[in-house]
């Protein structure tokens, strides 16, 4: 038997009963059938007022006859026509009531991108909300360290000395390799000018109170920010995707307690240490500069960098460091905990930590610099 339409008018209500095997199995040899049917079909609508299924005949079917039924019904859906599809059998019929559900508009439809001003606009709009997002996670995690300092935290010391090790230990290599770089770099630059002057041995005094007071905190921040920050933003988001934050706190446990306050405790308390290490690696690299290659004697350079270092320069690369560490520990843990649940979203949470803890150091350093100057320290 070959499958196909048997369509009969009654009255207003277009009657399609369909026979036979509708399996593509069934139609390789005749593959134009279920689209001439079909056709035949939307022809006949024309005259009706409703429209009726029926496939009690049905020897086999499959997803080309609710195809077929589909097409016919969105098309009489369309015109206003009834459809009535109670009489299918088996789970024909919530089936392709679910499929009729949708809107025909939508079905494929391209979401049309936004215009500039749109885009402005939303941007505009959405502020008040994530800023209100932003103040309630910072109250979530000053709540969690006034936990942690009464001992009431659900923090594991073995997850804390883990973060610690992540972030000091770890980036120890690229934080060695970047500081003498930029260590080399300013003396090079600064020796083309001070040269004109004779005076080649304040390279290094130059190199150092850079390093120190500004440059050292500043490139550990933004190391840290590309390597932990984004780190924080990416495990947390992929357990928000595995639910694995609901599941801690189905289990009673704070995940703001859990997974926050480790790295925000332990980023805070590296940053510091390795900024220090920076400015030492920095002063080396411009001592390599001076030595080699503009003949400074090494008992001149070191006692030029001392005679300009002062106490309070070290402690202003300090609270540089301090407030950094926050930033970047705040930034990559709001985005991995406020992160979507697919793959994308990760990706997403992933660069907004890296771009709002670059945006976020660049704004603090001139906070900070501003109050210094305006008291004069």
């Amino acid at each position: 038997m070959q499958p196909a339409f048997d369509i009969l008018q009654e009255r207003d209500t277009l009657i399609i009963r369909a026979f036979g095997p509708w399996s593509r199995q069934a139609l390789c040899a005749s593959p134009r059938v279920p689209e001439e049917m079909t056709s035949q079909a939307l022809a006949a609508l024309r005259d009706a007022k409703a429209v009726r299924f029926l496939a009690d005949e049905v020897t086999d079917w499959d997803s080309v006859l609710l195809s077929a039924f589909n097409a016919i019904a969105q098309k009489a859906r369309a015109a206003g026509l009834a459809v009535d599809t109670s009489a299918l059998p088996g789970g024909m019929g919530p089936m392709l009531d679910m499929a009729l559900a949708v809107p025909p508009g939508n079905v494929g439809a391209r979401k049309e991108e936004p215009g500039f001003l749109e885009t402005i606009g939303e941007k505009t709009l959405a502020w008040p909300g994530i800023t209100i997002n932003v103040v309630d996670f910072v109250g979530e995690v000053a709540v969690s360290m006034a936990r942690f300092f009464s001992g009431r935290a659900s923090c594991s010391p073995r997850d804390m000395w883990n973060v610690f090790r992540e972030c000091g230990v770890d980036a120890l290599p690229i934080v060695s390799l970047t500081s003498l770089l930029l260590g080399l770099i300013l003396a090079f630059v600064s020796s083309m000018q001070l040269k004109l002057f004779g005076a080649e041995i304040y390279v290094a005094s130059l190199v150092g109170v850079s390093m120190v007071r500004v440059m050292g905190p500043v490139l550990t921040g933004i190391v840290l920010s590309g390597r932990t920050g984004a780190s924080f933003a990416a495990v947390i988001g992929s357990m928000q995707v595995n639910e694995e934050v609901d599941a801690l706190t189905g289990f009673g446990i704070s995940p703001t307690d859990f997974l926050v306050l480790p790295r925000v405790l332990g980023l805070a308390v590296m940053t510091p240490l390795l900024t220090l290490y920076a400015d030492v690696a920095g002063i080396a690299g411009g001592f390599l500069v001076g030595v080699l290659m503009l003949d400074i004697s090494p008992a001149a350079y070191i006692s030029n960098t001392l005679q300009f270092m002062t106490l309070g320069y070290v402690w202003t690369g300090l609270l540089h460091a301090l407030v950094f560490g926050f930033i970047i520990s705040l930034c990559g843990c709001y985005q991995g905990m406020r992160c979507g649940r697919n793959a994308s979203a990760v990706g997403r949470a992933t660069t907004a930590a890296v771009v709002n803890s670059i945006v976020g150091i660049i704004v603090a350093t001139s906070v900070i610099t501003i109050i210094l100057t305006v008291l004069d320290l």
